[in-house]
């Protein structure tokens, strides 16, 4: 299955975004990473049933776009997993 984002609503402040084809395991890690960012005002991932809905991710900033907020949380969680990925490789040698 491949991840398909979707726009559910939009404003200045807040953004709601579907992330189709995704678990919950990921709209988790950008909600925790959104609240790391001080325009952030509300951050929250969003799961109505576990099988008949697709998980959402909620976003509300004091200032700037919430879309910047996003995109630089998902950027920070990707150099998360980068290091994680490179301490790993080094434990195994070890």
């Amino acid at each position: 299955m491949y991840m398909e984002l979707k726009v559910i609503k939009k404003d200045d402040k807040s953004l709601l975004l579907e992330v189709a084809g995704e678990s919950v395991a990921l709209t988790n890690a950008l909600r925790e990473e959104l609240w790391e960012d001080k325009s952030v005002s509300e951050a929250a991932q969003i799961k109505e049933h576990p099988y008949l809905s697709q998980p959402k991710i909620f976003v509300k900033n004091y200032k700037g776009e919430p879309t910047t907020a996003l995109e630089k949380s998902a950027e920070r969680i990707e150099s998360f997993a980068k290091e994680f990925q490179n301490e790993f490789k080094k434990a195994l040698k070890k």
